[in-house]
């Protein structure tokens, strides 16, 4: 069912897609899940898709990750140029919160997976939620940016801090991106994924 402007709006997507109509096209519940892929609706009816983590939750310590494909699926080894920054302040408020520049989180030219969001952990009250925003992946004529905005329960020092995880890029492709995967770095994974897709 389509949603109206005001709709539109209230699920952040005002500006680039103000007075836009924003479709929920595909729900996928990871179960103990290695992957979870999106092999349709990824077309050129929608100028944006918007991916959504409800309570990504992993078997091992490991970082929630991305891919594309150009064959729907068949591979997952789409080129990319990445850069990533993160924000984390701790529990017991001590110390200074801080922004830092994420140097690892960089990829040049590069058809590995793309972490979207620090370690989440296996504690049993331990999650990450957030969202990636994929524009316009059916043009052949320029490459698709992408960008994630991803929250998490991080631990370090004995200390838990909350640990936000900003992440720009795109696909450095002319061909029509039509499928998405996300998985774990390593283990498998329970959580919820919603995709939209906005005119």
């Amino acid at each position: 069912m389509p949603l109206g402007a005001f709709k539109a709006a209230l699920m952040g997507t005002a500006g680039a897609s103000a007075g836009a109509d924003v479709v929920l096209l595909s729900t996928q519940t990871a179960s103990s899940s290695a992957t979870i892929s999106f092999t349709s609706d990824i077309t050129s009816t929608y100028r944006e898709y918007i991916f959504r983590f409800y309570n990504i939750h992993p078997a091992s310590h490991a970082n929630f990750t991305f891919n594309g494909s150009t064959d729907s699926g068949s591979n997952y080894n789409v080129t990319k140029t990445t850069t990533a920054i993160t924000t984390y302040h701790a529990e017991d408020d001590s110390g200074t919160p801080a922004v830092g520049y994420i140097a690892s989180g960089d990829l040049a030219q590069s058809t590995a997976f793309k972490p979207i969001a620090g370690t989440v952990y296996t504690d049993n009250d331990s999650s990450m939620a957030g969202e990636l925003h994929l524009f316009n992946p059916s043009s052949t004529t320029y490459v698709k940016h992408f960008t994630a905005n991803t929250q998490r329960m991080d631990w370090s020092d004995d200390k838990l801090y909350t640990n936000e995880y900003l992440v720009g890029g795109y696909f450095n492709t002319t061909s029509a991106i039509d499928a998405v995967q996300f998985k774990m770095a390593s283990g498998n994974f329970d959580g919820t994924i919603k995709m939209w897709g906005v005119k």
